[in-house]
């Protein structure tokens, strides 16, 4: 299941949302559209995932991962070959609200809530690889600037598309709901003989929280917030970033693209560093100082782009996002037990997703305004770096005092 995430992960990064930059500035150049109007649109990617959250983790609850995925993965890939026919502006809007459809029922929370329920004590690392899978797309960007400067965006998106559903398909098949369906257990839970339940003496498992007693604890907010504010920067750097380097340094797709096979390196450095480190020490002053350096990154660049301080806010922004990416879903699995894991990051999706969507836009309207990135970059890199205190303030809920009874 690990592996098949990994490789349904680098589909997502590669082929979209680490690309996101190229096919602006392909949709600037081919039609005029604004950047603003551009941003608006794909927005859209992160307002039906904040949309779809609670359904989706009913469903995941419900149903298990594998038909999710298999579903999303059938969109995702649908939705960019057609992207590759767009003529209007209000076209990108309906195939990116497909594509959206698609990435969320078969990205993050789904793959995430399926680990989680495989994964206890190294459930931190699991998660981890599966991230790495992620940022491994990294390698797809280069390909894929490169494919549009030879062969026309259009055909660069429908091209993705059908490899997204060639390698997506036969990963959703490797997906099962829960060890304990097949007659095993999770990592970490040690099989006890009798009639005791055997979560009781594992570590992170003595609590399941309701929806209800999760919403209604400080820590759920804290860490959707929390969350949502990273994502301020890791959306507003995926669909900018690019743009932000041509105007700047004079650079085409192709040359602007290769800072993500460096961004891919930093990110897989904190992934492995902060899955460990994840599962020894608490996830949430790892994700606190992973604030700062998101922060930090991106404040760098919206006043420099010499080769030296792309280097080292792409190192801070790589290693922050590898770092707290993975521990997002292990801390909720952490706080809230995996009984009702899908419903409960379902709904902190409607909230996280706030940060990815008024991220980018906010970045694009005052580009519009300013005829630059500097204002909305540094703006950005210190309200981030602010939100460590969203980590720092939560802490794990005490075991409900009436027992759960589902």
């Amino acid at each position: 299941m690990v592996i098949a995430a990994f490789f349904s992960q680098i589909m997502h990064g590669g082929l979209l949302f680490l690309s996101q930059g190229l096919y602006v500035v392909q949709f600037e150049q081919t039609f005029a559209w604004s950047r603003g109007a551009i941003s608006w649109a794909f927005g859209l990617l992160r307002i039906e995932t904040g949309l779809l959250g609670p359904i989706q983790g009913w469903m995941l609850d419900k149903y298990g991962s594998r038909p999710i995925m298999r579903m999303g993965t059938l969109l995702f890939g649908g939705g960019l070959i057609l992207l590759g026919q767009i003529q209007e502006l209000w076209h990108l809007f309906a195939v990116l609200t497909i594509i959206a459809m698609g990435t969320s029922l078969a990205g993050f929370l789904t793959v995430n809530t399926a680990l989680a329920h495989w994964f206890v004590k190294k459930r931190a690392r699991a998660m981890s690889v599966t991230s790495i899978g992620f940022a491994a797309g990294a390698l797809l960007s280069p390909i894929v600037a490169w494919s549009i400067t030879e062969f026309g965006w259009r055909d660069t998106a429908m091209f993705s598309g059908i490899a997204a559903i060639i390698v997506g398909i036969p990963a959703s098949h490797v997906f099962k709901r829960r060890p304990e369906d097949i007659g095993l257990q999770p990592d970490g839970i040690e099989p006890v003989i009798g009639a005791q339940d055997s979560k009781a003496n594992t570590p992170g498992e003595d609590t399941d929280l309701t929806v209800r007693q999760a919403v209604r604890d400080r820590s759920f907010w804290l860490i959707s917030i929390g969350h949502g504010w990273a994502l301020l920067v890791v959306g507003t750097i995926a669909v900018h970033l690019i743009p932000h380097l041509v105007e700047q340094n004079n650079w085409d797709v192709a040359q602007a693209a290769l800072v993500f096979p460096g961004l891919m390196v930093a990110q897989i450095t904190g992934q492995i560093s902060g899955g460990i480190i994840g599962d020894l020490y608490s996830k949430r002053f790892v994700a606190a100082g992973a604030m700062i350096g998101h922060g930090l990154g991106i404040f760098l660049i919206a006043f420099d782009t010499s080769l030296p301080t792309i280097i080292a806010a792409i190192a801070l922004h790589g290693v922050s996002w590898g770092m707290r990416g993975p521990l997002m879903m292990a801390i909720r699995a952490d706080y809230f037990g995996r009984k009702h894991l899908g419903q409960i990051a379902g709904w902190s999706n409607t909230i996280t997703a706030g940060g990815s969507i008024i991220g980018p836009i906010y970045a694009g309207v005052l580009y519009d305004y300013f005829g630059s990135y500097t204002f909305a970059f540094s703006t950005l890199g210190i309200t981030t770096a602010l939100g460590t205190l969203f980590f720092l303030l939560a802490r794990k809920p005490p075991v409900p005092s009436v027992p759960n009874t589902g």
